[in-house]
């Protein structure tokens, strides 16, 4: 049996968006708290109006701060109605498209690794990977430095 670390790590990592998110849905956003949400507009299960997909036809990034509405936690995405130069457009967010969060407030932010990958990303993966002694995951470089 073969462990897949990486997808464990990728299905950890949108659970920790998924709690970040029913957070907000029960709580609001308090102190200053935002969040930069990008995500893969050409995923099969996105719900986007037609006009924002031809505008940003591989990804894009949306901010919820001040105002959203109709914001929905399930348990394959999320829901959330924002404005887009004054015009309110409903978004359905699966978390597999997710590509990264921040909350610059909190000097927080993950990136998820992409499901697509290109045959050139995983030849050279496959190279690291036999070249490499082991397969460590650096935390250091995510932990937020105290002043």
């Amino acid at each position: 049996m073969k462990i897949n670390y990486p997808q464990i790590l990728k299905n950890n990592i949108i659970n920790v968006l998924k709690d970040v998110l029913k957070i907000i849905d029960k709580q609001g956003l308090k102190e200053g708290h935002h969040l930069f949400i990008s995500f893969k507009t050409n995923h099969p299960n996105i719900k986007i109006p037609i006009w924002l997909k031809n505008k940003f036809p591989n990804e894009m990034t949306i901010v919820m701060q001040y105002e959203y509405w109709n914001f929905r936690v399930n348990k394959d995405d999320f829901k959330i109605t924002l404005s887009f130069n004054d015009i309110k457009s409903d978004l359905c967010i699966p978390y597999d498209s997710v590509i990264s969060f921040a909350d610059p407030y909190a000097n927080f932010g993950l990136k998820l690794s992409s499901h697509e990958k290109s045959k050139k990303e995983n030849d050279k993966n496959k190279t690291r990977t036999a070249k490499a002694k082991n397969n460590i995951v650096d935390l250091s470089k995510f932990r937020k430095k105290l002043n």
